[in-house]
């Protein structure tokens, strides 16, 4: 079947949706693209939401499938789950060229569920810059707007939450005084994003402050606390990490043995063991789990020497 005739199916909104028509949108070229956008607008929105999705579905599970074309072009659609869907769509894309972008869409874009999207997204890029797969030439534009985005008080909470996480793993100066200027609002979802960004920033020197957490009276601030702990990978604080796998909340022992096999070391891995038996199989599963992948790492350091 042709692109043409696939494209004309999907104007029809009672029709089907194969996979065997929708992988045929993988890898376009530029004269496929331009015959997809003269019909992109012609097929209902709702219907351009499901096809988004499903290209994402297929993306996650066939690494083979590259939608990212049809993604860019979808990220100017007019329809709100269109566009946050293509920004999800595009997570594995590493091209410089999206930085921009996913900028206007987070400075401009009417919809917050983008926004925050966005600042997702761009904290892949993040990532990408700390790990030296791109060059830093880029940190300075991506830092500066999603610092600007967690301090701008008219925006909606959710997107400046994601702005301070997203940009937590940057190693700059303005990023640990937003992290710590943040910790210490009033309004605790900023809070639990500012532990949350400590985590990721992999930064040590927030160890004194995330061990007081430990204590909290609220269930998610543990729960966020364990999971920094496991970022940050401190062996130091693994026996007051530990004291959570006794936690009545089941959310937080699952996160201080996700934690505890990231620190890894033989504490931990003693720690894990005492789980095993827990009655909760969520609670054992995931301590079996953490366990096996600790033996894995150890047979490929053995294996590399």
């Amino acid at each position: 079947m042709s692109l043409a005739e696939i494209l004309t199916g999907f104007r029809n909104d009672d029709g089907d949706l194969p996979d065997s028509s929708l992988v045929e949108l993988s890898e376009l070229d530029s004269e496929e693209m331009a015959l997809l956008a003269q019909s992109w607008d012609d097929i209902a929105p709702e219907r351009r939401s499901i096809i988004i999705s499903r290209l994402v579905e297929l993306a996650d599970s066939n690494v083979t499938l590259n939608f990212h074309a049809v993604f860019k072009h979808c990220l100017g659609d007019t329809y709100t789950e269109v566009r946050k869907e293509a920004v999800r769509g595009l997570w594995e894309c590493e091209k410089t060229s999206l930085i921009e972008s996913l900028i206007g869409l987070l400075e401009e874009d009417p919809s917050e569920a983008v926004q925050a999207e966005a600042a997702r997204a761009l904290g892949r890029f993040v990532l990408l810059v700390e790990n030296g797969t791109i060059t830093s030439e880029y940190a300075s534009r991506i830092a500066h707007t999603l610092l600007n985005i967690t301090d701008d008080s008219t925006r909606p909470m959710d997107v400046r939450r994601q702005a301070l996480e997203a940009v937590a793993p940057l190693s700059l100066p303005e990023v640990r005084t937003a992290i710590g200027d943040n910790y210490l609002s009033r309004d605790d979802r900023l809070r639990i994003s500012s532990v949350r960004a400590m985590g990721r920033s992999c930064d040590p020197s927030w160890l004194p402050v995330l061990l007081r957490e430990l204590g909290s009276a609220d269930a998610e601030m543990r729960r966020e606390v364990a999971e920094a702990l496991g970022g940050i990978e401190g062996k130091d604080t693994v026996p007051q990490l530990a004291e959570l796998i006794y936690d009545d909340d089941v959310d937080v022992k699952l996160a201080t043995i996700r934690s505890l096999g990231n620190i890894g070391d033989a504490e931990a891995s003693e720690c894990l063991k005492q789980c095993l038996d827990d009655p909760n199989e969520a609670v054992s599963q995931t301590a079996e789990e953490a366990l096996q992948e600790l033996v894995n790492r150890e047979d490929m350091s053995s294996f590399l020497i």
